[in-house]
């Protein structure tokens, strides 16, 4: 009997468990050695199939370029690679040896990925690369609309994987990636661990699952432009980083903070490198197809500038890098002021620093808390000032926030799943890797004595009734005799069974 879609969705996800954690078994006793030449089996086929894969999600979300989804998938293959190759994962990890402590890896077991439509071929290369270096079998829940690509994405990693000794079932990726399949495979029994990079709701559902979890947040990123900054240069990293696969990375731009000294000269470089402002008709345009009632508008993100305005209804010059919009005001009835996936962007402008942290803390609390922020400046008492304050788990200094937040252009731990801390309901303020998928157990030496205090002295009745009757008789409490109390106190004492 054939079943319905639904109930094979699931079945689904529950043979590839069942598989994953026979095969996460076996690998789990594998050395170092043979960890590590997996995983560097993994990324050297990322690599030479960074540019395929990169096209093959273009063409099937129609977000972003090509160009920018392959140099997605080469940070992957190299800069994570590079910071992951040389971790230690097996074994005795580390050794203390002043304090007599041993650190060991083991694996969390079978991790569920939950994969975006933005970036789905760079998270999907990543998400395997970081589970298997910790010796982790992983399921992947792709996005509907992303399904071949990361399918294929997937079967580039686990064939790499195979060729190098790893044993099979490692990988999966679901084929029919409905709610109920995604569900099922956050809530299964053999699911140990979940990281979920996605939609607010489906973060949320990780997090409701029972199981632990590493989600992320929306990055409604505010940059700051302080007087004191290069603007030349600030102008070009903002251009650079926003305009990057058409704003899809979450860490990118989405509002400038400007200081009034600075906003003519600020705008003029902006115009000259080929931001396009907005005029009040054209804002209203832009800014009634930039959400729906669910929150940001699918048909806008990964866009290119002249598609976006072609949708509101307007032209923009083809030689448009970017829309900006002046705006005043912050909040859900002002869309300029949200998060936005595409290369569209708010200009605030401030009087100083201070009241620029304030429209910057604004910002991040209408949907980006605990994500990342970015400032321009040159005065390093500000700078500071934005790193002690800010609700945010990146501050990133003069450089595009797309490419300092995963730490391509940063020291930052390279990743492409960001944690958002209790800012933003995450556990987490880290870029996670490896690290992150493993159980830390710890061999302690007993190293010193426990301190035991000396046993009290036996109370003697007659030497404490003779100084409670000495005391009384000192304050002409009683009217009888220092012996008479004493008498009487070494018999109630004496009842206590105190002598």
């Amino acid at each position: 009997m054939k079943l319905d879609s639904d109930l094979q969705a699931i079945q689904e996800v529950r043979n590839y468990l069942q598989e994953a954690k026979a095969a996460q078994k076996l690998l789990e006793k594998m050395t170092q050695s043979q960890i590590d030449a997996i995983v560097s089996a993994m990324a050297e086929a990322a690599e030479q199939q960074a540019e395929r894969l990169g096209a093959m999600a273009v063409h099937e979300t129609g977000f972003g370029k090509v160009a920018d989804k392959k140099a997605k998938n080469l940070f992957v293959a190299r800069d994570i690679y590079a910071a992951i190759k040389d971790m230690q994962t097996v074994g005795i990890i580390r050794k203390d040896n002043t304090k007599q402590v041993w650190e060991i890896a083991q694996p969390v077991g079978t991790i569920a990925a939950i994969i975006p439509s933005t970036n789905p071929t760079s998270t999907v290369l990543f998400k395997c690369l970081i589970a298997l270096k910790a010796r982790n079998a992983i399921v992947i829940s792709p996005h509907p609309s992303a399904l071949r690509c990361s399918q294929e994405s997937a079967a580039v990693m686990w064939a790499a994987a195979e060729r190098a000794g790893a044993p099979p079932g490692l990988i999966h990726c679901l084929s029919h990636p409905t709610l109920e399949a995604s569900g099922e495979l956050m809530r299964h029994k053999l699911t140990d661990l979940i990281l979920a990079t996605g939609g607010t709701a489906m973060v949320k559902a990780a997090y409701s699952s029972g199981k632990p979890a590493y989600g992320v947040g929306p990055g409604n990123v505010p940059v700051y432009i302080h007087r004191s900054a290069n603007i030349p240069s600030a102008v070009n990293h903002i251009l650079q980083s926003k305009t990057f696969d058409y704003g899809t990375i979450c860490a990118s731009e989405q509002a400038l903070v400007v200081d009034e000294a600075i906003k003519p000269h600020f705008i003029q470089e902006l115009q000259r490198r080929g931001a396009y402002f907005l005029n009040k008709h054209e804002k209203h345009k832009i800014a009634s197809i930039l959400m729906t009632t669910k929150g940001m508008n699918p048909q806008i993100v990964g866009q290119s500038p002249q598609a976006i305005a072609a949708k509101a209804g307007i032209d923009v010059p083809d030689s448009a890098q970017m829309l900006i919009a002046e705006e005043t005001e912050v909040g859900h009835d002002y869309p300029f002021s949200m998060e936005k996936l595409c290369p569209v962007l708010a200009l605030y402008t401030v009087n100083d620093w201070q009241e620029g942290c304030q429209r910057c803390i604004q910002l991040l609390s209408l949907g980006g808390l605990g994500h990342t922020l970015g400032i321009h400046a040159e005065d390093q008492a500000v700078i500071e000032a934005f790193g002690l304050e800010k609700p945010a788990s990146r501050i990133v200094v003069n450089t595009g926030t797309t490419f300092g937040g995963i730490g391509a252009t940063t020291g930052i731990f390279p990743s492409m799943t960001l944690g958002c801390g209790t800012f933003g309901n995450n556990i987490t303020t880290d870029n996670i890797g490896p690290q992150h998928l493993l159980n830390i157990k710890r061999v302690a030496f007993g190293i010193k004595e426990m301190p035991v205090p000396e046993e009290s002295v036996k109370t003697n009745p007659s030497q404490v009734a003779s100084q409670v009757a000495e005391g009384l008789i000192k304050t002409n409490q009683l009217g009888i005799t220092r012996e008479e109390v004493a008498q009487i106190i070494r018999k109630v004492l004496t009842d206590m069974q105190l002598s």
